[in-house]
This record gives C-alpha cells, sequence and structure tokens, in this order.
C-alpha cells in the first residue's frame, strides 16, 4: 500500500513540475544582449567613482583627504598641493595633486562620497570595469576627472589675484 501511494505521489510530483515548465515557457526570455544594450541601473547604485568639476572648468576636489579617512577598506589615496593664482586646479588653497583609488580594494560603500565636502566624489553609474592587471585598477585623478563642461576652461588655469578666496562656493538653502 505504501509503495503505491509513493508512486503515486512521485507521478504526481513530475506531473506538477512539466505543468510549471509549460506555463513558463509561454513568457518572452528576459536576457539582454549586454554589451549593445545596457540595462539601466537604479538611481541608488553605486558604481565606478567620478571626479567631478564646477561649470567653469575648475576641480571640486580641495586635497582635504576626508574620502580617504572615511574610507574603511584604505583604497584612496590622497595628496594635496598648494594651489597658486598662475596655476590653479581648485577655487581652494590647495588642490588633489594626486588622487588615487585602488578598485580592487573598494567595497562601494559611497563613504567617501558622504565624507566630501565639496560633493567632489561621486559613485557613478559606471558598471564595466575590468582588470588585466593589478596596475590597472589603480583609478589617477585623470581617469577619474570628469571632462571639462561646455563653456569652461582645462586645469591649470590662471587667474587674477583674489578671485578665489573660499575653498566652498557660497550655497543657497534648499527650497
Amino acid at each position: 500500500m505504501s509503495l503505491i501511494t509513493d508512486t503515486v505521489r512521485g507521478v504526481w510530483a513530475m506531473v506538477v513540475g512539466l505543468w510549471t515548465t509549460t506555463m513558463e515557457l509561454k513568457d518572452k526570455p528576459v536576457t539582454i544582449q549586454y554589451p549593445e544594450i545596457k540595462r539601466p541601473v537604479s538611481a541608488r547604485f553605486k558604481g565606478r567613482h567620478e571626479l567631478k568639476r564646477y561649470d567653469n572648468g575648475l576641480e571640486k576636489c580641495i586635497g582635504c583627504a576626508l574620502c580617504a579617512a572615511a574610507c574603511p577598506a584604505d583604497a584612496i589615496f590622497v595628496e594635496a598641493s598648494e594651489n597658486t593664482d598662475e596655476e590653479r586646479y581648485s577655487p581652494g588653497e590647495r588642490y588633489a595633486s594626486t588622487y588615487e583609488i585602488n578598485m580592487l580594494r573598494c567595497i562601494y560603500c559611497g563613504y567617501c562620497e558622504d565624507a566630501c565636502p565639496t560633493e567632489a566624489i561621486v559613485l557613478g553609474d559606471n558598471y564595466e570595469l575590468s582588470f588585466t592587471d593589478r596596475r590597472d585598477s589603480i583609478y589617477t585623478r585623470e581617469m577619474l576627472l570628469d571632462p571639462v563642461p561646455e563653456g569652461g576652461k582645462p586645469t591649470p588655469q590662471k587667474v587674477e589675484p583674489g578671485v578665489y578666496t573660499r575653498s566652498i562656493p557660497v550655497m543657497e538653502d534648499p527650497k
């Protein structure tokens, strides 16, 4: 009696499984043809880092290294140098002469983005990262910087003395 019951249960389980498979065949596949069609990412996605610029072309990074201090994986290295009016990279007294992120160490937590007082470092939506060598995984300042915006000038810029007295521009209150 038990053998017949077990056989009926097994056959019933197989019928239910085949029915489920048959119903799934009616749906269209969700495969995306990756290199040609890129899947949109969510608004909160944290991808490759980007160093932002102001509209005039100056870099937002002032070399304060708060991002490096906030990084739990110790993936960021920042070395600051002094700005002069003949060679100005950022509006502040200093700029990041060396800015490196080791992408193999980075855990994409976003703490660097939260710690930045000038909103210079942003985790973008680029998820296409591949390396053939460990040295290729270290992104330098030049690799991370956004292109110069339209109407802006590339850095370093020569400016008149006394134009930039604040490292963070005066911002409006949110409305």
